[in-house]
């Protein structure tokens, strides 16, 4: 096993001002491209991030300690983002996705006791039964696959623009 709760939370705790660093002062151009129809931009990977921090994480989790695997935690809408008006310049989405990973990192640590609730099962509506640590495990992951596609987005920009360095360049490879 290679989860480790206090390293979970070194990456959970870092992400937020990763992309704050990362994103904030950059224009348009960077924060708006996508890789085509149906793909997200860095906004809305950001806007996802939130979603997931309101109805996801820590909800299931508390879900999880509060009722077992006797019963279904409610199904997050991965693309509820998607379906809302949003006005908010990225520093202001960045700075709410600051905050709600604090408050939710603050309720982690008060919670969560490692050495008793990481076997501890729910019950997912797709996946069935699950353990609290691979709930934890997925967030983790989850932030670092959202870092992951911003920068490959980011830099898909460029693919005809480096004419032939691109066989370099894993990065702009297609899988």
């Amino acid at each position: 096993m290679n989860f480790n709760t206090k390293e979970a939370i070194e990456i959970l705790k870092r992400t937020p001002q990763t992309l704050e660093y990362f994103l904030t002062g950059l224009s348009d151009g960077w924060l708006q491209s996508n890789e085509g129809e149906g793909t997200w931009n860095a906004h809305e990977v950001i806007d996802h991030l939130i979603e997931g921090e309101k109805n996801n994480w820590m909800p299931r989790l508390e879900f999880i300690l509060r009722e077992g695997e006797d019963k279904a935690f409610p199904p997050f809408d991965r693309y509820a983002h998607l379906h809302k008006v949003n006005e908010d310049t990225i520093k202001q989405a960045l700075l709410e996705f600051k905050k709600i990973r604090a408050v939710n990192i603050n309720k982690l640590q008060a919670l969560l006791n490692p050495d008793v609730h990481l076997e501890l099962k729910g019950y997912h509506p797709d996946f069935g039964v699950v353990k609290v640590k691979e709930l934890l495990s997925t967030w983790v992951v989850h932030d670092l696959t959202h870092i992951a596609q911003i920068v490959r987005v980011m830099a898909k920009r460029y693919t005809t623009d480096v004419g032939p360095w691109s066989e370099y360049l894993g990065i702009l490879k297609k899988n």
